[in-house]
């Protein structure tokens, strides 16, 4: 009989142990991943952009914030598509002036970053709908 109380705990204790939390919120979904090329265009963007135009919105540090941008480059100018938009406003700013900002924008840009990563940061200005 002594013996049966420790098994009969530990049975318990196993039970209650393995049983979880049935209240426990469930996992949030996973986050989406960007591309290798998207990656590396937030990294080259952190390292160049970062600095004047945020990605979260209505948040202003210079330029106007870029959250939503992609969708926004798609209707900015008729007939002209989103990237085509996007690399225009980067190697010619400009160009595409947003209403209440005045033209600080660097135009250098374009000797700056080699061909892989202003491709790299179009593809992450891209995913920020």
């Amino acid at each position: 009989m002594r013996y049966w109380i420790p098994v009969l705990l530990f049975c318990a204790l196993f039970i209650t142990a393995c049983g979880g939390n049935a209240d426990a919120a469930p996992a949030p979904p996973p986050t989406a991943t960007l591309s290798p090329e998207a990656a590396r265009g937030k990294t080259v963007f952190s390292q160049n952009c970062g600095s004047c135009h945020s990605t979260i919105p209505d948040t202003v540090i210079v330029g106007p914030s870029l959250a939503g941008i992609a969708t926004t480059a798609e209707t900015r100018k008729p007939g002209q598509d989103g990237r085509t938009y996007l690399y225009t406003a980067i190697l010619q700013p400009g160009d595409f002036l947003v209403d209440g900002y005045a033209n600080l924008m660097p135009t250098t840009f374009g000797k700056q970053l080699t061909g892989e990563d202003l491709d790299a940061v179009v593809a992450y200005l891209m995913t920020l709908e």
